[in-house]
């Protein structure tokens, strides 16, 4: 009963705070200084009534009330609305993002979780030593980082000046060209070229990202150093790496549970500083582009989907953390 309870609180305050986030973000979007409408009437003889008339076919003549009601009432419906800059479905040009998107920052993801669990362990098992100092000083160092820079950085490095690695796109232009223009272009060259202009992006996130997965563990484990149940199993005479695995990592990776799903949120939304850096057209790339133009369909959906995203997560994070340690339903 009190386990329900507790679901039924969460699903609850999820579902509250994906609407007030909605809301927000209608109102703040349109207190914006700006209108839609002065770079779409930017054209060949454009006049004043052309802007009226955009004006009037986006429905911005409506009182602000009025626009709020209709765009509630489209996305419950479903219906993100048409894009203002090139007349396409939101929900279509949002799906292609994410396809583009969840692949890259699943990547660099991952890699910062194996690296924050490394990293975590090392400075915790050897703390007072010069390796935990090493380890904390990395970590840190890489989380301080502002993520533009760092990834002008590795541009630089990998891609100015050793010449390694692509440093924008998702695909080399010319094998594109040559596979439009009907030259045999095989699946598996597509694929490692894709792959190939993943990795520099994909490594931003992971440096940005690792230090703090690093803390989180760290912190968890030499707090759980000090429990009975690890204190027992060292006094029984197991080994220390038996004590480790089996008792110390096992019970302090509840905290890490909340910090992986909010990674696993951060999916969806990408980064709008890494991707517009790299020209990764992903959901990151697609907001930063909205926003520039006033696309306010289209910033509305960006901005629904990393809302739903991070919220959805959250509550997952919450249940498995019940599920995990039944005394905080209490």
């Amino acid at each position: 009963m009190k386990q329900s309870r507790y679901v039924l609180r969460r699903v609850w305050a999820a579902l509250l705070t994906t609407y007030v986030a909605v809301t927000f973000n209608f109102l703040l979007l349109r207190l914006m200084p700006g209108d839609p409408t002065s770079r779409l009437a930017r054209v060949p003889n454009g006049t004043e009534e052309t802007r009226r008339a955009l004006v009037r076919q986006f429905g911005l003549d409506q009182p602000l009330w009025r626009q709020y009601l209709d765009y509630l009432r489209e996305l419950g419906h479903g219906n993100l609305g048409i894009s203002y800059t090139n007349q396409q479905p939101v929900t279509s040009q949002l799906l292609e993002a994410l396809r583009t998107t969840v692949p890259m920052v699943t990547l660099g993801t991952v890699t910062a979780i194996v690296l924050g669990l490394v990293f975590g362990v090392v400075a915790a098992w050897w703390r007072g030593h010069a390796v935990e100092k090493s380890s904390t000083f990395v970590s840190m160092f890489f989380y301080a980082l502002p993520t533009q820079w760092l990834g002008l950085m590795l541009i630089l490095v990998f891609s100015v000046m050793l010449g390694w690695l692509p440093s924008a796109g998702m695909h080399d232009p010319g094998l594109m060209a040559a596979r439009d223009i009907g030259v045999p272009v095989s699946s598996t060259a597509v694929l490692r070229d894709t792959a190939t202009h993943m990795l520099l992006p994909s490594m931003t996130l992971a440096l940005v990202l690792f230090g703090e997965y690093t803390l989180v563990v760290r912190s968890a484990l030499l707090e759980t150093f000090g429990e009975d149940f690890v204190l027992t199993a060292r006094a029984k005479g197991l080994r220390p790496r038996v004590v480790l695995i089996r008792h110390a990592l096992r019970n302090a990776l509840l905290p890490v549970v909340t910090l992986v799903a909010l990674s696993i949120g951060f999916i969806a939304g990408g980064s709008i500083l890494v991707e517009t850096v790299f020209s990764w057209p992903g959901i990151g790339l697609l907001s930063y582009d909205a926003i520039q133009a006033r696309d306010y369909p289209m910033i509305q959906g960006a901005f629904l989907v990393i809302t739903i995203s991070v919220v959805f997560c959250n509550l997952v994070a919450d249940l498995l953390y019940a599920r995990l340690d039944p005394r905080i339903t209490t």
